[in-house]
């Protein structure tokens, strides 16, 4: 395909052809015959093969097929259109990652059903006729239906109280009366003057600054002012400009409430507003404050929506009913027509990066389609990421600070247990001052969180008698024992078999014994410390879906739990009035080798841990457990100067050109055959162009060489900023072609190296 059919265009000539643009990945798009000129984005009905499949005109066709070899493409009922903003979007996010724009339309296009026609719903209304004989059961039925509304026959029995035979009797006698209803219902529409927040004088000065940055020609004027109504009183969106705003605040400061006013004004002026969370665990207490806020919850977009509801929010989405979508990652791919402000919350997490498919960061593919879209993007956090850091303290972002805790709520006290001098006795992990602190904050009736980030009883289970490691069949990782499960399991491919009676290397009997702690070893300890006190297990283990997730924040909330023992599921975004007291079980889980990021992951995710506690008004406590009390992430920590960590952290990565201040790639080879992948790596080195400015690590074996069944080598390509790394990669890849059975993924700006 030529390059000018990937360009935006408008509308394709009167050809009868258009460049379809497919789901798959295909090299471009494919020349299609239409009967009506289509404008870019218009979906399509395409025939490929003996299938049909959904496509997307994508621009002028380049005529290389002939006329006798020309299928037709037809538009769908009601003639859908995915916005050209979205277009621009993935033909940039494709060049940038390298992947076929076919692969990422299909991000976009993941609600497929949305584009089939709706299935009506029956209801029922007061009709003409009158039933021979007027029971009171009768009467009910017949005042409810008085005001006119549809209901079905099992919404009007359950609300006036009656079986559904005497709502069917009803129906039978022409009292009731079947009327056609849309499938869905309408979203409802958030109100932005519903119940605003009481903000101090800091959170006020920030959201007046988003606030004034989400139209051209609103600098300077307040979000409730009557200039600000009257000008967003018509129907149509005021357009706007391109910003992006770190909100940094510390835990508790109220960044949600601050930014809320930016959507209350985005709400005001139109437009359709984007949140993005990193986890879907983080939504049960946000939608809730949302709603509280705005008087209804918003949209929400992520993996555990069912088909039906999925379908649903991508209808509302693209016929700009849904005004507010909240999501994880993917949500990013929707097709907003009116999309007026961005946010990314907790943008320094590593759950927005997505490590299979098309690889990308979802923040940094936030900004960009900012930047398409023309509106600003709100980048919160209160461990900000070192890349967004040095773009506020540069002044390529906008930088607000949000630096005390809102109300009367103070930052805790946070105290390190150095256990190289604290002595604990073997077999167990809590030290006797976070004992003493944990009885302490049981007896004032106040609750606590012990942190540890490993899932299941123990790590490793080993045979004492011969040494031998119990490892997964698929992966070179280690099984790690869920005990209350009695099961062994790979946290990787999801490998699982029971726990067994002896050694399968030696066969020794009643040999294999559990090492290091897991959360379940933790609760464990506690509850035989604390047999009186309410625990409760908050892992991805425990924890499967919303519902539960949703369940266990609320018994927490409500006091129905003494002491939360998590993973990092627990470290951010949550709010537990009462909760004065986190322990960080083992704080020396997160060193990496070779990973320039892993001081600045580890920093963040026990700060996010230690803001959970003290956040109303009574004072909180952290102790954080360690053997290494002079590393300069545990010294950040106790002194809270986080500011002199990250430029700590900025000097020792301008030093080795590594990000923000370089650029890297990693190329992953897989494949079943471990020689051939070998091999393939070899080959891929000695291909690799010679350019001033890039150097090529490797092959080496990944950091688990063996996944799922495939054997993983990895090249990581380095690179000063003014290179195009793209273009690089294109030259160098191009040149070589794999063996069969080598699969090949490319991660531009890496986040993680394993």
């Amino acid at each position: 395909m030529n390059d000018a059919a990937l360009k935006p265009q408008t509308q394709t000539e009167h050809s009868a052809r258009a460049a379809v643009l497919l789901p798959l990945p295909l090299e471009g798009a494919y020349d299609y015959r239409v009967d009506v000129a289509l404008p870019r984005g218009a979906i399509v009905a395409a025939p490929l093969g003996s299938r049909t499949v959904l496509g997307v005109v994508w621009g002028e066709a380049d005529g290389a097929v002939a006329e006798t070899r020309l299928k037709s493409a037809a538009p769908l009922d009601g003639n859908p259109c995915l916005p050209a903003a979205l277009c621009e979007f993935i033909d940039w996010m494709a060049r940038y990652t390298l992947t076929p724009p076919g692969i990422v339309l299909a991000l976009a296009l993941r609600a497929r059903q949305a584009f089939e026609a709706e299935t009506p719903r029956v209801g029922f209304v007061r009709g003409a006729g009158t039933p021979a004989r007027l029971t009171p059961a009768r009467s009910r039925v017949l005042a409810l239906a008085e005001d006119g509304l549809a209901r079905s026959i099992a919404g009007i029995a359950e609300e006036a109280n009656v079986t559904p035979q005497v709502v069917r009797g009803l129906i039978d006698s022409g009292a009731l009366e079947k009327v056609s209803l849309p499938e869905f219902l309408p979203l409802p529409l958030p109100d932005p003057e519903f119940a605003p927040a009481l903000l101090n004088a800091e959170q006020q000065l920030a959201a007046h600054e988003l606030c004034a940055r989400l139209s051209t020609g609103t600098a300077g004027v307040s979000p409730a002012s009557p200039k600000a109504k009257k000008r967003a009183a018509g129907t149509a969106a005021v357009p706007g400009e391109f910003s992006a705003t770190l909100l940094d605040g510390v835990t508790g400061s109220g960044k949600t409430e601050t930014y809320f006013e930016a959507v209350a004004e985005a709400l005001r002026l139109n437009r359709q507003v984007m949140i993005l969370l990193p986890e879907i665990a983080l939504t049960v207490q946000f939608l809730e404050r949302f709603a509280a806020r705005f008087g209804c919850r918003p949209a929400e977009w992520h993996s555990d929506l069912s088909p039906k509801e999925r379908r649903r929010v991508y209808r509302a989405v693209l016929a700009g009913e849904a005004r507010v979508v909240v999501g994880a990652r993917s949500a990013l791919f929707l097709p907003f027509p009116e999309l007026g402000l961005i946010i990314v919350d907790e943008e320094h997490e590593q759950a927005y990066k997505q490590e299979d498919g098309v690889i990308y960061h979802a923040r940094d593919m936030a900004v960009v389609r900012a930047r398409i879209e023309n509106c600003p993007i709100v980048l919160a956090s209160a461990t900000p990421s070192l890349e967004t850091f040095v773009n506020a303290t540069s002044g390529r972002y906008h930088w607000l600070k949000l630096p005390r805790r809102h109300g009367r709520a103070v930052m805790p006290e946070i105290r390190l247990v150095d256990l190289r001098s604290v002595r604990v006795e073997p077999g167990t992990w809590l030290s006797q001052p976070l004992r003493d602190a944990l009885a302490a904050t049981l007896a004032n009736g106040e609750q606590a969180m012990l942190f540890l980030n490993r899932r299941g009883y123990a790590p490793l289970t080993l045979c004492e008698s011969c040494g031998q490691k119990m490892v997964c069949r698929s992966c070179s990782a280690w099984l790690v024992e869920h005990r209350y499960q009695r099961r062994l399991a790979c946290h990787h491919c999801g490998f699982e078999m029971p726990i067994p009676l002896k050694c399968p290397h030696c066969e020794a009997e009643k040999c294999l014994i559990a090492c290091g702690p897991g959360v379940e070893r933790v609760a464990e300890e506690f509850a035989a410390a604390f047999p009186q006190a309410r625990a409760a297990i908050a892992s991805s283990d425990t924890m499967h879906g919303p519902l539960e997730t949703q369940a266990a924040i609320r018994a927490m909330a409500k006091h129905e739990t003494d002491v939360l023992i998590g993973t990092q599921i627990v470290a951010k975004g949550h709010h537990f009035p009462r909760l004065t007291l986190v322990g960080v079980v083992d704080a020396d889980l997160g060193g990496s080798e070779g990973d320039p990021r892993a001081r600045e992951r580890t920093f963040q995710l026990l700060h996010q841990v230690a803001g959970r506690a003290g956040r109303a008004e009574r004072p909180g406590l952290v102790l954080i457990q360690t053997r290494n009390s002079d590393d300069p992430v545990m010294g950040a920590l106790a002194s809270g100067d986080r500011d002199a960590f990250l430029e700590q952290e900025r000097a020792a990565r301008e030093r080795v050109s590594a990000p923000p201040f370089g650029r890297l790639a990693a190329i992953i080879l897989a494949g079943a055959d471990g020689d051939a992948v070998r091999n393939a790596g070899r080959v891929l080195a000695r291909a690799a162009p010679k350019a001033r400015g890039v150097k090529i690590w490797g092959p080496t074996p990944a950091f688990y060489q063996l996944l799922r069944g495939r054997t993983r080598e990895r090249l990581l390509v380095q690179a000063e900023r003014s290179v195009d790394v793209q273009a690089y990669l294109h030259a160098w890849l191009d040149r070589v072609k794999l063996a069969t059975g080598v699969r090949m993924a490319v991660d531009v700006d890496p986040m993680s190296f394993f």
